[in-house]
């Protein structure tokens, strides 16, 4: 099982952890909600998993920027 992490805002690879076998609880998902996990986590048949989050750099932008809090994506 591989574990893909992406950029929510800009789409960007943050990253990849390859594993055999891991719980929720090690990545953090048993915290969140239902709601939340339909957004966030993305699994695909082939036993991957792709996960919204988001980069430095977007962060650093909303830092800077609070009102683009309300857009889904602001970097294209």
């Amino acid at each position: 099982m591989a574990l893909h992490y992406y950029c929510r805002h800009c789409g960007v690879k943050i990253g990849t952890i390859d594993a055999l076998e891991l719980e929720s609880e090690q990545l953090g998902f048993h915290r969140l909600t239902e709601e939340e996990r339909l957004d966030i986590i993305q699994y695909l048949p082939t036993g991957e998993i792709y996960v919204k989050t988001i980069c430095e750099d977007c962060q650093e932008a909303l830092d800077r920027n609070p009102d683009l809090h309300q857009y889904e994506k602001f970097i294209q």
